[in-house]
């Protein structure tokens, strides 16, 4: 029998809830103990989902012995502080998307991480989903033949006042950080980090994205770039708040093309293109799917591994930049951004 590796888990709201469901299917996972800023929060959430050990602050959490990891979720602008209070404090840690607000803070993460030898991950589920692992593996088989363009969009119609954390500055919001990293996320994947970078917005009244349009470019000779990446390829990538959005991505190539459904950043199945030829090919799974990213984790814990190949910090740090660069463009900044 492994001994089951002990999850500590910050904060207690939706995805955190999803999380723990999760690892209550992995075998050899267990949830020792929940952090809130409050006793009461972290009470209720460690009596719905069977938590022995509830803290009403991080240094508590930060302070167990008998903690290995910890998952930090919660709003965007507290994954930095909690991720950089646990890898202080020894832990291992896997945070939510996006892992902080600005290259700088993720950055210094990483640099923390690897100078005390511990794991660090963002919890990218995209890059760990089998279907998304299945259509890799065919394309770096040569399905579709050389890859020159992936499109993306993650857009929903979304009816909420400005203090929600969609709309709120001061938590992060907009649709870049929230959305649009997932279709950057996957034209990472597939094509590493771009050369260019094209953006516009629609900002709300409260100064962050409401809808971005990005467009990437890909030159020949990037040191990143993977081996089916054509000479020259670029990513057409949408995120929004306000429109009814597809959802679905398609990564196209020369002699074919892999179609996302709807959800693409967690499909259970997806469609493969190649001449008249048309697949439909199923990759199901039970649960929510963020317990991918946990299960990595875990082996990359036991294998005494820093760094998950699934989720390296090269590819998160190239998002974050990206984002930069793009908020840059489109003129939103957060109140993190001057600290």
């Amino acid at each position: 029998m492994t001994d089951p590796i002990r999850w500590g888990i910050v904060a207690t709201g939706h995805i955190a809830a999803q999380f723990v469901s999760d690892l209550g299917i992995v075998e050899d996972a267990e949830v020792l103990a929940v952090a809130s800023r409050s006793d009461d929060s972290a009470g209720r959430f460690a009596t719905e989902h069977q938590i022995p050990r509830p803290y009403g602050t991080w240094e508590a959490l930060a302070a167990d012995p008998d903690v290995d990891i910890v998952y930090v979720a919660g709003p965007h602008p507290a994954h930095y502080p909690a991720a950089r209070m646990m890898l202080a404090a020894g832990k291992a840690v896997l945070c939510e998307k996006p892992i902080t607000l600005n290259a700088t803070q993720a950055e210094d993460l990483v640099a923390v991480a690897t100078e005390h030898r511990l794991f660090l991950a963002e919890a990218m589920w995209t890059r760990t989903i089998p279907a998304v692992r299945r259509a890799v593996d065919l394309v770096a088989d040569g399905a579709i033949g050389e890859v020159t363009a992936v499109s993306a969009d993650f857009s929903f119609a979304a009816a909420v006042g400005p203090e929600h954390r969609l709309r709120n500055p001061a938590l992060g919001g907009g649709a870049l950080l929230d959305l649009g990293v997932y279709p950057l996320a996957l034209a990472q994947l597939f094509f590493g980090r771009p050369d260019t970078v094209s953006a516009s917005a629609r900002l709300s009244p409260e100064g962050v994205d409401a809808g971005t349009g990005i467009l990437l470019g890909y030159r020949p000779g990037r040191p990143d770039a993977p081996s089916w990446c054509a000479d020259m390829a670029y990513a057409t990538l949408t995120c929004a708040f306000d429109t009814n959005g597809a959802t679905t991505a398609t990564i196209a190539g020369t002699l074919g093309r892999i179609d996302l459904p709807a959800g693409f950043h967690h499909p259970r199945s997806f469609t493969l293109h190649r001449g008249n030829v048309v697949e439909v090919v199923e990759v199901p799974y039970e649960g929510h799917g963020l317990r991918f990213p946990a299960i990595e984790a875990m082996r990359c814990l036991r294998a005494g591994e820093i760094e998950s190949p699934l989720l390296p910090h090269a590819a998160t740090l190239a998002v974050m930049t990206t984002m930069d660069e793009i908020r840059g463009q489109i003129g939103v900044n957060y109140p993190a951004d001057a600290a």
